[in-house]
């Protein structure tokens, strides 16, 4: 199987990114798309989502922001992102495809929003699914603060 780390030391593409195709792990179950500080250190702290769980995280990111992202250009909708003022902006309008990374600088732009959302959702009355986008966004927060603190980007595989 492939883990997080194996996919950070070998910068396997991003189009293989699940177990063995005989496997019957489906892809909510397997990885798909990896946010780690670019340090070059494979110990340290990521985060990892399908890819069906990251698009659940950042609508209930933009939700959060106030807007839906599906009405967003590049999410379904026609609403141009020059529409709505949120720090949260570069995360939630990156590709998940493992292309490009976030500046330090931008990490430090996002990283006291996510803190005040983690806060928020915490007096939220909610499921299973609510904590585990809590938890990721705990995770998050560590990888970001890595991040700030070596002055070094956020890679997205």
């Amino acid at each position: 199987m492939i883990t997080p780390a194996t996919l950070r030391s070998s910068q396997l593409p991003a189009s293989i990114l699940l177990a063995d195709p005989v496997d019957s792990m489906s892809e909510e179950d397997g990885v798909g798309l990896i946010l780690f500080p670019g340090d070059g250190d494979t110990s340290s702290p990521d985060v990892a989502w399908s890819y069906t769980g990251f698009a659940a995280f950042r609508r209930r990111l933009a939700q959060a922001e106030g807007f839906p992202l599906s009405a967003m250009r590049g999410f379904g909708g026609k609403r141009p992102w020059s529409d709505v003022s949120t720090t949260l902006e570069p995360l939630l309008d990156h590709p998940d495809d493992g292309a490009g990374a976030l500046s330090a600088t931008q990490c430090a732009a996002i990283l006291p929003r996510l803190e005040t959302i983690i806060s928020q959702w915490q007096e939220e009355v909610g499921g299973p699914l609510l904590q585990q986008h809590i938890d990721d966004a705990r995770r998050l927060t560590v990888v970001l603060r890595l991040c700030i603190e070596k002055d070094v980007e956020l890679h997205f595989l």
